[in-house]
């Protein structure tokens, strides 16, 4: 929704990264007259599914992450592919990623990653009663650990750093927000 005190003048794609483009916009701040450009990030939205099995373990998967040069605990998500609804890419991201599936998958809600810079969202399932149930399908660039844990060890993996990712962090808080409810129970 555009703000009374912003008026767009022009945008700009001036890069492409396969995974991000960088477009600079120019705005007007109406109440000055001031021009700036403003620099954003086109990236697709995406999806985090937090996976429980019927023993109530939740499937984290451990990968190495080029930003921060190390490995980190995560729940499987990932881009959602071009016809996809978010829910069918929560299901094949679970399954490409871990091998598991789900008897049930429910929508929590979605976050906007980085709203200053990024137009895209990040959208967040709870797959209940995941089994294993079918073969990994990593991407080529793709080496994952899986690894079910407890539910109960969620709070510790956050605050002692072994959960680092912002929105891992937040599916999971979305998660647990869930339970607080009672719409997931």
């Amino acid at each position: 929704m555009p703000h009374k005190h912003w008026t767009l003048l022009n945008n700009e794609i001036v890069a492409d990264h396969r995974v991000f483009r960088i477009r600079h916009d120019n705005y007007r701040f109406e109440p000055t007259g001031a021009v700036r450009d403003f620099v954003v990030l086109e990236c697709p939205d995406w999806v985090n599914v937090v996976p429980v099995t019927d023993d109530g373990q939740i499937v984290f998967i451990r990968q190495y992450r080029h930003g921060i040069r190390s490995t980190t605990w995560e729940i499987p998500g990932g881009v959602i592919d071009g016809g996809e609804t978010p829910e069918q890419a929560a299901v094949r991201e679970l399954r490409e990623e871990t091998g598991y599936v789900p008897q049930s998958v429910r929508y929590l809600g979605k976050v906007s990653p980085n709203p200053a810079i990024q137009g895209n969202w990040s959208h967040t399932f709870l797959a209940e009663g995941c089994r294993l149930e079918a073969d990994t399908h990593f991407d080529p660039f793709e080496s994952i650990e899986i690894a079910p844990r407890p539910k109960a060890d969620v709070d510790y993996m956050i605050r002692s750093g072994e959960i680092c990712h912002a929105l891992m962090i937040d599916a999971l808080t979305l998660y647990r927000l869930d339970g607080l409810t009672g719409a997931g129970q």
